[in-house]
């Protein structure tokens, strides 16, 4: 019995096999929907800013 994921796009229910050259998408659709979400900096790791070396606070 193949594996069954999620779609990240849409939730549809997908086979994760060699046939289905868009997993883990559903579809070329929700694949473009996806890179145009990390293009548009849709998706971020959330970060502390660096300390500024050059900051006078510290004298």
């Amino acid at each position: 019995m193949p594996t069954v994921v999620d779609c990240p796009t849409c939730g549809k229910k997908v086979e994760w096999t060699e046939k289905n050259k868009f997993r883990p998408f559903c579809s070329e659709r929700c694949k473009q929907i996806d890179l145009g979400a990390w293009a548009e900096e849709k998706y971020a790791i959330p970060a502390a800013a660096p300390a500024d070396p050059l900051d006078d606070d510290k004298q």
